[in-house]
Order: structure tokens, then sequence, then C-alpha cells
């Protein structure tokens, strides 16, 4: 299991990487996709203070300059590696109790929360690739198997 998550924040940082690439060689980055490229990384944080019992310097929606975001992305996939290279088969299964962003709590295991926050950039990721190629434009490919063989995957023209 511990194998399967370090390839996975791996992909995350990669991909969050390839994301911020995109947005800086757009002509003009969409204010909607730079919301949704901050809200990626917020979420991350949020995530990781969860997981840490910290409140969070970072809100779920934050405005973030390309800049600010390309700092907090380095920041979560730092702590986003050590979380993971503590991970044992009796740890990933550690409840942690939070409150979400409306203010009601919950308890999820620390695999359920791993897993969740994978899945989540992946699918705003995928919104904005879908905003970079409407505008007229070819986003780099984030998808997981173009990471873990180390080839792009197949881009679209147009």
């Amino acid at each position: 299991m511990k194998n399967h998550f370090t390839k996975l924040y791996k992909h995350l940082a990669w991909a969050d990487s390839r994301v911020l690439q995109s947005l800086r060689g757009e002509h003009a980055v969409l204010k909607r996709d730079l919301d949704l490229y901050s809200h990626i990384l917020g979420s991350e944080h949020v995530w990781l203070s969860r997981i840490k019992g910290t409140p969070p310097r970072v809100a779920v929606w934050p405005s973030l300059t390309l800049d600010e975001a390309e700092r907090l992305a380095v920041e979560n996939s730092t702590a986003f590696n050590k979380v993971v290279s503590e991970l044992t088969e009796e740890s990933r299964e550690t409840p942690i109790t939070y409150r979400n962003s409306a203010g009601d709590q919950f308890t999820s295991t620390l695999e359920d929360i791993l897993t969740h926050v994978s899945l989540h950039g992946a699918y705003h990721r995928g919104q904005i690739a879908a905003s970079i190629r409407a505008a007229g434009d070819v986003p780099s490919p984030t998808d997981y198997i173009a990471f873990a063989r180390g080839a792009p995957a197949a881009a679209r023209k147009g």
C-alpha cells in the first residue's frame, strides 16, 4: 500500500507542476483556470492540516498568483511525501476527525483522505485542461498513465 501511495503522490506533484506549466504557457490565463488550480492546491493544504491536526494557513478556495501557487505546490508535495513515507499498514487506518468548509464534522481514515486528495486534484486538472483546450491552446497532459510510462499521452491538436 505504501508503494501505491508513493506513486500516486509522485504523480500528484508531477501533474500539479504540469498544470502550472500549462498556465504559464497560455497567452492569457483565464481567471477560472487559476481559481481551479489555486483550489487544488488550497485543498491539498487544508487536507494536510487536517492530517496534522493544525489550523490551515490557506483557504480551500484561495486567490493565488502563479508564483504563490508554485510555492504552495512545492510545500504540499514535500509534506505529502513525508506523510506517505511514514505510512504503515496500521497508520493508514488512523481515524482523522475534522470539520469541512461548511462546518460539519466527519471522521475519515488516512487512507481514504490520501485517496480523495489524489482523485480530487485529477478531477479539477481535467477541468483546467478542457478550459485551456476550449481557449485554443493545448494543455500539458496530466494523465496518470502518461506519468507511469514516462511518455506523454496522445494529444489532440485543436
